[in-house]
């Protein structure tokens, strides 16, 4: 009876911190200085002012020309433009941001228009898909588990037969699953729209994110064999419902626990960049060079030379 009721209070435990990292981002999820901007000429500028000092702590308000508001738009400072004219008002929304972002900003920006005794007519810059909206977190969660899937079936493939991959074969197949990764998301994407590109910038980058997660996915398992499945199959359910929303969404705690170094945000985020043609945003080079680091780092501990053994049901390379 005694192991009975460890075995509950274990899986009570899991579901509970498992529950706190996945649903309770959700859950708690809320607005905390959404970045916006207004733009306006000269002489609408005091309507500008006045709406940026009625956005509380919810909204982050910027004032800007439309070109400056529109630049940062293109660089993801601001989810949204509430552009101001002699004609009427314009929201300027970006595919290539964050839906979620767009959605809130989209949601803030029509009640400040209709503050000013008017409907606005939308406009998106750089528009995405369905299927553009979705494939870059998607994209990052297959990749992560094609190498997971690989790397945990060499370390239990090796335990049964007593056999162990050496650092030549573990890089032989982390460039195998990234390749064979690769080929699949961009299958997917082709079946989603055709109209998404696969391009050398997309697919270098699909490349980077598959090398990257199943190196140090393979790192992991070399060191630590089977139990660093504990570490690795968890991140697949926290890191996408933390990477899915923007930042100023989340509680503080996760905004700092989870969502300042998860992998999926770096990998979905330029990854959306990249698929709505916006190569110049920030989110890009700061991936490449995240990515980059971890894919090195990874690499590096894979190809170490040298034995190493993992107790009870690990491996050894």
């Amino acid at each position: 009876m005694r192991l009975f009721a460890l075995l509950a209070v274990v899986g009570a435990a899991v579901a509970a911190v498992l529950g706190l990292l996945t649903f309770g981002t959700q859950a708690s999820a809320r607005p905390d200085r959404v970045p916006l901007a207004i733009a306006a000429p000269d002489a609408l500028r005091p309507a500008a002012e006045k709406i940026a000092a009625h956005g509380g702590d919810a909204v982050a308000w910027r004032v800007d020309t439309p070109a400056g508001a529109r630049a940062a738009l293109a660089d993801k400072a601001v989810y949204g433009v509430l552009e101001l004219g002699g004609s009427g008002a314009t929201i300027v929304l970006s595919g290539a941001v964050n839906p979620q972002g767009t959605q809130v900003a989209q949601q803030v920006l029509t009640g400040a228009a209709a503050a000013l005794g008017g409907q606005a007519r939308v406009e998106t810059i750089s528009p995405a898909s369905t299927a553009g909206r979705t494939a870059p977190l998607a994209a990052s969660a297959l990749l992560w588990i094609a190498g997971l899937v690989a790397g945990a079936g060499l370390v239990v493939l090796g335990a049964r037969s007593n056999l162990h991959a050496t650092p030549t074969q573990r890089l032989a197949l982390i460039a195998a699953v990234s390749v064979a990764g690769v080929a699949v998301v961009a299958g997917f994407f082709a079946l989603w729209d055709s109209t998404l590109p696969l391009n050398a910038s997309v697919l270098g980058y699909l490349l980077l994110i598959a090398v990257a997660f199943a190196a140090v996915q393979g790192a992991l398992l070399r060191y630590l064999g089977i139990r660093a499945m504990a570490i690795l199959g968890p991140l697949y359910l926290i890191a996408p419902a933390v990477a899915g929303q923007v930042p100023e969404m989340l509680n503080p705690a996760y905004r700092a626990l989870l969502w300042s170094w998860t992998p999926f945000r770096f990998a979905a985020e330029g990854l959306r960049s990249l698929l709505q043609d916006t190569p110049s945003a920030p989110d890009v080079a700061l991936g490449l060079t995240v990515l980059g680091g971890l894919a090195v780092v990874g690499l590096v501990a894979v190809g170490l030379p040298g034995r190493v053994e993992v107790s009870r049901g690990g491996s050894s390379a």
